[in-house]
């Protein structure tokens, strides 16, 4: 007996197709969003992983206009208040460029001038700071007799390998035309991205159209300018501070080129954490080189550690306050990114260019990486403006 249909329900072949369930469209549009955003992420860990060697490999391509636009980005300031002044854009750019220069050349030579003469006392000092540990070698005998049966056991003899180098005197002499013409090109580029962009801040005032392209750009990049100029003017007179504070120090324990300690304080504070520990590896390396004892010898080391504590806990975190304050692990992954790049040059540009690329990511915004991987969009979409009269 066939089955009949059961009259309590409708006929499949009567029901109108919109009353039939449909898979919802928000779902086909969160798998694409998923997959394009899957897709960006990828090709933004491929570029962080690829852009080292690309960089490394031209870094007499690429160095010179990244340096030169931190050095454009830090003069902004001056600039425009030269231009202010009635000075001519090219004029303004190339008074920046000379006040720079004068001023890293005075600081040169208060500070190279008494390194060159401490350089001849260095082996005196290595070998004063030799024979004071001694005794602590002596002590610790029993683990180089250690290693050495253990190698005599295991069959293994210690070989010696001497590998053929250039000389310093060489090595000097060959990257010195190289360096001198990537300066060069940097000045000349400095100088034109000056003299560019105070020609294209008068066009804009100019023009009164406010929706333009290149006015919203212009405001990004002034925002952007005005966060690490700021920052860096603000750690530049912190530096300065603990400068004065240093050479006094090296006054009053008296230690020769009081000047030249204070401006190796400065400059090495640029480099966070890695420049006060090479302060302090040279405190303690003269310290115990020229003192009559090694308590007396590390009392300089121990002093900068103090004033570097203080200063990078409190004071600095007080000046700055919240908005300009740095994550220290983005920081040291900056310095370890960019150092593997470039090498010293690097490692000094590395805070700037940390800067202008979070300054870009607060105006442009944030990916959200870590909620991407937990379900959530990668890019946020921005907040929607409430309706007039809504509240």
């Amino acid at each position: 007996m066939a089955d009949l249909p059961d009259p309590e329900l409708p006929d499949p072949a009567l029901v109108a197709p919109a009353a039939l369930p449909r898979v919802p469209d928000e779902w086909a549009g969160d798998t694409r969003a998923r997959l394009q955003s899957a897709i960006v992420l990828l090709l933004m860990a491929g570029l962080f992983l690829a852009l080292p060697f690309v960089l490394s490999i031209g870094s007499v391509v690429f160095l010179p206009p990244v340096t030169a636009l931190v050095m454009t980005i830090i003069l902004a300031p001056l600039a425009d208040r030269l231009s202010r002044i009635g000075l001519p854009g090219m004029l303004a750019a190339l008074m920046a460029l000379l006040i720079m220069a004068g001023v890293i050349v005075l600081a040169l030579a208060l500070i190279l001038q008494p390194a060159f003469a401490m350089v001849d006392q260095v082996p005196d000092m290595l070998a004063v700071v030799s024979r004071r540990f001694a005794e602590l070698r002596g002590n610790l005998a029993w683990v180089s007799d250690f290693n050495r049966q253990l190698a005599r056991l295991m069959g293994h003899s210690p070989r010696e390998v001497v590998l053929a180098s250039p000389s310093v005197i060489e090595q000097v002499a060959f990257a010195t035309p190289s360096v001198v013409l990537e300066i060069l090109i940097t000045l000349l580029m400095t100088f034109f991205m000056i003299e560019t962009r105070l020609r294209v801040q008068r066009r804009l005032a100019r023009d009164g159209h406010s929706a333009n392209a290149s006015v919203r750009i212009a405001r990004v990049m002034r925002d952007v300018q005005d966060r690490v100029a700021g920052y860096l003017l603000t750690v530049a007179l912190i530096n300065l501070g603990v400068g004065v504070i240093v050479a006094g120090g090296a006054y009053a324990f008296g230690l020769s080129a009081p000047i030249m300690w204070g401006g190796l304080a400065f400059v090495f504070n640029f480099l966070p954490y890695l420049g006060p520990l090479a302060m302090m590896a040279l405190l303690a390396l003269v310290g115990l080189g020229t003192a009559s004892s090694v308590a007396v010898g590390i009392v300089p080391m121990l002093a900068f550690l103090g004033l570097h504590a203080v200063e990078a806990n409190f004071v600095t975190p007080a000046i700055l306050g919240a908005r300009l304050t740095v994550s220290p692990v983005s920081i040291l992954l900056a310095i370890s990114y960019f150092s593997w790049i470039w090498g010293v040059p690097g490692a000094l540009l590395s805070v700037p260019i940390l800067l202008i690329i979070e300054a870009l990511l607060d105006n442009l915004g944030r990916p959200n990486v870590i909620g991407f991987l937990l379900g959530e969009p990668l890019f946020r979409p921005a907040a929607k403006a409430p309706p007039p009269g809504s509240g």
